[in-house]
């Protein structure tokens, strides 16, 4: 009978390390990998990639030691209990004892040791040491053993993230905020789905209240300025005019951006557009504005959309709430009507690569216009949006629609708002584009892949297609000081 018992208890200690073993390796499978990538959750798989592999490796070791461990203490447990039994034989105890000691046997062989299911604290410190938490983890694994082997393998400690929440695991540290450096690029053969490296990273976000206030315009309108404006209504791009081209920067090559581009204006514009073409084409602007306005989408990191996209362009477009296309005056003096045709870039879309002189973005939130950041993402307050505000050059060279690096022909007036000599004052324009996004780091701008998500690498082009009359319209209402 003792025998039998014996044995009966080193198989359930078989099985019990068995199971731990399968939930162990289900447990552990491969690095965490998500349909998206918001800013927060990179933040842990980013640096701490390699720490959290290691840490589950010992977390599996430490499991598998734990239950030996308590295999051989529940080993003790029964032979403590076998040797009652034989003094129980000896006389010492009745028929009605023996019995008695036999089922208690029974029962410490099935009982969880401690007593009781342990339950996870949710109010328990991230910083708990690993040694605690192996043990944690060992404890709930042996007193789980029948609901976990019943629950689906995605309960099971799956880290796969889900709509912007990473799954709990005790591995994970979301008290920690450190980040990968921006400037290590991914290669080519890279997942896109894996967030680590993709960007944008934690640094690149700022509460709009630590931003110190400052004119966006620094300079003043002078006596011989011009301070009219005028407005260029086209609509915020309802029916979703979206490719990766760019016919300015890479002529006839599809996806020559590696990024979509949000257009309103022109309703034909691709990486195939032509004069002739645009000219010929409808536009979503009043007046007969057939002018061409785009720049690159801003997503909501949070959603899971577009999660196999082979530039890391991860997440949900959002369609700006409001799109204002104003044209402005020059500090110093009037302005001449541009050439039909001018083709304009602000920004540089590779200024992490190149370096950020040619970087012109302004981040800021509604209601706090007079704080703008040119190289972070602003956290906005609650009920306020976030504002893009996209400024182009405005000294043409009074020749050319276009040069070959598509900015020397048009240049950006001095710190005193004056043109440099040899160029003329033209309307300047200005993009100012708002959005609603999720609370928190939780949105991006798209980009080249190497420049990860950075915001110093927002940008935006533009296409004069106005007709002339409309043209003579904006110069009129800018240099007489009326706002149209």
């Amino acid at each position: 009978m003792r025998r039998s018992r014996r044995m009966a208890a080193a198989m359930s200690a078989m099985a019990v390390t068995a199971t731990g073993l399968v939930s162990a390796a289900v447990i552990g499978v491969g690095p965490a990998r998500a349909d998206h990538c918001a800013p927060a959750e990179q933040a842990s798989q980013g640096q701490n990639r390699n720490q959290d592999q290691g840490q589950q490796q010992d977390q599996n070791q430490g499991q598998q030691q734990d239950q030996n461990q308590q295999d051989q203490n529940q080993g003790q447990q029964q032979d403590q209990t076998q040797d009652q039994g034989q003094q129980q034989d000896q006389g010492q105890q009745g028929a009605d004892q023996q019995q008695g000691a036999d089922q208690q046997q029974d029962a410490d062989q099935q009982a969880p040791q401690g007593g009781g299911a342990a339950l996870l604290d949710p109010a328990a410190s991230p910083e708990a040491d690993d040694q605690n938490q192996n043990q944690d983890q060992g404890q709930q694994q042996d007193q789980g053993q029948n609901q976990e082997s019943a629950a689906p393998e995605d309960e099971q400690g799956d880290q796969t993230l889900r709509r912007g929440r990473p799954r709990p695991t005790q591995s994970q540290n979301p008290g920690n905020t450190a980040s990968p450096s921006p400037s290590a690029s991914p290669t080519s053969t890279e997942n896109p789905e894996e967030c680590a490296d993709l960007g944008p990273f934690p640094e690149d976000f700022v509460d709009i209240r630590q931003i110190q206030p400052r004119q966006l315009d620094n300079a003043r309108v002078g006596r011989d300025g011009s301070r009219g404006t005028f407005v260029s209504q086209c609509g915020r791009n309802e029916n979703r005019h979206n490719n990766p081209d760019n016919f300015i920067v890479a002529p006839g090559v599809s996806n020559g951006a590696h990024h979509l581009h949000d257009y309103v204006g022109n309703l034909s514009t691709d990486g195939f557009s032509t004069d002739e073409s645009l000219a010929a084409a409808g536009t979503t602007c009043q007046r007969g504005d057939k002018s061409t306005y785009f720049w690159p989408v801003l997503r909501d990191r949070l959603s899971d959309a577009n999660s196999n996209d082979p530039d890391g362009n991860v997440g949900q477009v959002l369609t700006a709430r409001s799109v204002q296309l104003q044209f402005r005056g020059n500090a110093t003096s009037k302005v001449v009507a541009m050439p039909r045709f001018l083709r304009l870039i602000m920004g540089d879309a590779k200024a992490v690569t190149n370096g950020p002189a040619n970087a012109r973005a302004g981040w800021s939130c509604t209601g706090f216009q007079n704080r703008v950041s040119p190289d972070k993402y602003p956290l906005c307050p609650r009920g306020s949006q976030v504002l893009r505000i996209l400024d182009f050059p405005s000294c043409w060279d009074g020749q050319n629609t276009d040069s070959a690096n598509h900015r020397t022909h048009v240049v950006f007036p001095g710190q005193n708002g004056a043109c440099p000599q040899g160029t003329q004052a033209i309307p300047q324009l200005r993009m100012t584009l708002a959005y609603s996004v999720p609370p928190g780091p939780s949105f991006a701008v798209d980009s080249f892949p190497e420049e990860k998500h950075n915001p110093i690498t927002d940008h935006a082009d533009f296409a004069n297609v106005m007709p002339d009359n409309l043209m003579r319209s904006v110069v009129d209402c800018i240099n007489q000081g009326r706002r149209c």
